[in-house]
């Protein structure tokens, strides 16, 4: 099978990490007879300081013509300077935004592993925990009008959803919650926001069609809390984007390894954008440190929701694991008695591993 893929290393450690996941996908590739066509693209400050813009048109046409898209990391204090509209992450919400990614997959999976990093108390965490937080992301606060009064003392951010956007997100919260654990949390504030009222209401006009999933729903703030507080209860959380963005950071955290956690950003066909969740992290670019695995894990759910992959996808995930498990680890999840490796070697270890 071959595979087009435009890739954006973008800011940061961001070339770094993205080199081992393309070890990685070679070492897939000569195992299961797969070829790789890569692109590569500019994007993020890179694209600022070689362009003059956040996202070229030549890289939104790129990914267009793509299969999926793999992207590193953008952004950095060098570029805090600037502009809303040219700052490089402004990039981010061009790519979902021209690609019509509208749906986010943030997994929070706790490696048994790496169990010790967890700052919670180890009976809130006993059998592990394996969140997947289903984000809408092309809707809501983020893409609303907004502005200013004439005085400039007085903002508005403006929060809209429509019925098709909140039935398409739904939907595939539903298709992920049957192929788990068949329990579904939608998360809102219908209490207060209209907004939410909609998204309630259409979400159980919904749960008709998907009898065999329990679906519950809990306001936004209570959710903050009962992720601190019982997070086994959460299977699949599916929510809209500002609440989505703020929770799916706060459920990566509890796993104590943002480092090692992948997403995805969909939309309605097979297309996709890889990515690791963590940021540019430029302090540490270019020196070996970085830990690839979220990029690395991040191709495995590429294989798997992209061009349907499960074994390959089972495969780099396993990997991972045997390395863990063999005691190998990046400075930023190093413990005591485990074997510290670089970048480079953290990748080369999982490609020998599949």
């Amino acid at each position: 099978m071959k595979m087009r893929l435009a890739l954006i290393p973008g800011d940061g450690i961001g070339p770094d990490i993205v080199a081992e996941a393309v070890k990685v996908m070679g070492a897939v590739g000569t195992k299961f007879g797969h070829k790789f066509d890569y692109s590569f693209y500019l994007a993020g400050g890179s694209a600022l300081d070689s362009v003059g813009v956040p996202l070229p048109e030549s890289t939104l046409l790129g990914c267009q013509d793509a299969e999926a898209v793999l992207l590193g990391a953008v952004g950095g204090p060098k570029w805090d300077h600037l502009a809303g509209e040219q700052r490089p992450e402004k990039a981010l919400l061009g790519l979902r935004g021209g690609l019509g990614l509208f749906c986010n997959l943030r997994p929070a999976l706790l490696y048994e592993q790496l169990s010790d990093a967890c700052p919670l108390r180890k009976d809130l965490i006993a059998g592990g925990l394996d969140i997947m937080v289903v984000r809408e992301l092309t809707g809501g606060i983020y893409f609303g009008e907004r502005g200013r009064n004439e005085h400039g003392d007085t903002a508005f951010d403006t929060m809209a959803y429509s019925i098709p956007e909140i039935e398409r997100i739904a939907r595939m919260a539903f298709e992920i919650a049957m192929k788990r654990n068949k329990k579904l949390m939608s998360v809102d504030k219908a209490n207060i926001l209209e907004t939410s009222r909609l998204w309630r209401s259409v979400v159980n006009s919904m749960a008709s069609e998907y009898p065999e999933v329990e679906v519950d729903h809990m306001y936004v703030d209570n959710a903050a809390m009962q992720l601190v507080r019982n997070p086994r209860q959460f299977d699949v959380i599916v929510t809209e984007n500002m609440f989505g963005d703020i929770l799916s950071d706060e459920a990566s955290m509890i796993t104590g390894s943002i480092g090692m956690l992948p997403s995805a950003s969909l939309r309605s066909d097979s297309f996709g954008m890889y990515e690791p969740i963590h940021g540019s992290a430029p302090d540490i670019a270019g020196k070996d440190l970085a830990n690839p695995i979220a990029t690395i894990l991040s191709v495995a759910m590429m294989l798997r929701y992209t061009f349907t992959l499960s074994e390959e996808a089972d495969a780099i995930e396993q990997a991972v694991g045997k390395v863990l498990d063999e005691g190998w680890r990046t400075g930023d999840i190093m413990s005591e008695g485990m074997k510290q490796v670089g970048t480079k070697e953290m990748g080369s270890l999982i490609a020998r591993n599949i």
